[in-house]
């Protein structure tokens, strides 16, 4: 009787607690919120030097340089795509990406959703184009705006 006393004491005493768990996940999570706010202070810190040009000078447009990402995307929601869209968010979950594509679309946008099966998210499209230049104009124009705030929108080709 008395070994059976020790081994439900000991079993008992093994036990770990909730608020144990609780600690360790409100941690986690202080650490992910500073890792996240250190790595948008950098993104922020870059600055993109100032070039002079004389007045004679014409301009020449940087299109071609402009970095594309091709992915192999599905149509969720929208009207179709064409070679060359923004896309102005990246969700997990279709819920959020269904509600920046109605911000978008009560902006005036033809917003478009896609998902891509390789990755698991759902990108939200502010407008698709046959040629580059009028993406990189269109990505150009809704940086910065209320719709795309972190400056973060890319161009994807569609494969």
């Amino acid at each position: 009787m008395g070994a059976a006393l020790c081994v439900a004491i000991a079993f008992t005493s093994c036990k770990s607690q909730e608020s144990a768990y609780k600690k360790m996940y409100e941690k986690a999570k202080a650490q992910e919120e500073q890792q996240t706010a250190a790595s948008n202070t950098q993104d922020q810190a870059t600055v993109t030097p100032m070039v002079t040009k004389q007045a004679n000078q014409t301009t020449v447009s940087n299109v071609d340089n402009t970095p594309v990402r091709s992915e192999d995307v599905t149509l969720i929601s929208g009207t179709g795509l064409k070679q060359f869209s923004v896309v102005v968010g990246s969700f997990g979950l279709k819920s959020n990406a269904e509600g920046m594509q109605s911000l978008l679309k009560q902006g005036g946008y033809d917003a478009q959703i896609v998902f891509n099966p390789q990755n698991n998210m759902y990108r939200v499209i502010s407008g698709t184009y046959d040629n580059k230049s009028e993406a990189v104009q269109s990505r150009d124009a809704i940086r910065g705006s209320k719709f795309n705030k972190n400056s973060d929108s890319w161009l994807l080709f569609k494969k």
